[in-house]
């Protein structure tokens, strides 16, 4: 059953990716809120659709926590699910991602439609000051932020170092920061065409105001996330279908670092 289930699910995920990205490709030519409300219809139906086909529910936990003005998102990072169930929850957020997607078809060509923040990983010092100058600009157009801090999907259970771009953000658009912990990767697991039933729980936890210096930030993000995280992998783990071995979810291959 779980394999069936799995089948209709990512049966259905690219089925409905690849359609709506045909049917899209004209608003390529307009304004980009139109490429960003069919981004979040693609979340609402992707979301829906998990639940329906594999049998994975949501909890929101926290959503009051998002400010309404400007903010500076930072979540874990575990699954493909993160990559878009943020536009069902957050108000059109402005991702900053690696710069290389950009060249990528179709998915490169929506991402700055959309207004997405690309960031050189090799420039450095100069990348960071070109990812803040174009994040301000997003904030300048009430578009909250949206990071990876870890810049790369991590294991369930496992953290890895928080990179110096998410510091470079907060010191550099003197807003507040939302941490977010979630357990995405229980359900939707790294390497395998696996959807496992159960709930995901994605946490908004209380702002982090701005003013702090960069190691006091990066030290109370990472700790108030990771710590979120921990409960939040108990509780997956509890609300995971056990009915056999088999449904475990598989052992992942290292990640490798992106930023």
């Amino acid at each position: 059953m779980l394999y069936l289930r799995s089948l209709a699910f990512n049966i259905y995920f690219y089925t409905v990716t690849f359609a709506m990205t045909v049917i899209c490709l004209p608003l390529l030519a307009l304004p980009s809120k139109y490429a960003l409300a069919a981004t979040k219809l693609w979340s609402i139906w992707m979301i829906a659709g998990m639940k329906v086909l594999a049998g994975t529910k949501l909890e929101v936990r926290g959503q009051e926590n998002i400010p309404e003005g400007p903010a500076l998102i930072a979540s874990k990072h575990q699954s493909v699910w993160d990559t878009f169930a943020f536009f069902k929850f957050v108000p059109y957020p402005a991702i900053v991602l690696k710069y290389e997607l950009a060249y990528l078809p179709l998915y490169g060509w929506f991402a700055k439609k959309m207004g997405m923040v690309f960031v050189n990983r090799d420039a450095q010092a100069k990348a960071l000051r070109q990812m803040i100058a174009v994040a301000k600009r997003r904030l300048a157009k009430n578009r909250p932020i949206l990071i990876f801090p870890e810049g790369t999907r991590a294991k369930p259970g496992t953290k890895r170092g928080y990179k110096p771009g998410v510091a470079a953000l907060y010191n550099g658009l003197d807003v507040p920061c939302v941490p977010v912990a979630l357990n995405s990767g229980l359900f939707w697991p790294r390497r395998t065409f696996r959807r496992f039933p159960g709930k995901i729980t994605i946490e908004f936890l209380p702002p982090i105001a701005p003013g702090l210096r960069k190691r006091e930030f990066l030290e109370r993000l990472e700790s108030e996330i990771e710590t979120a995280c921990e409960k939040l992998h108990a509780d997956g783990l509890n609300s995971l279908n056990r009915k056999n071995q088999n449904n475990e979810p598989p052992q992942e291959e290292e990640p490798i670092s992106v930023t």
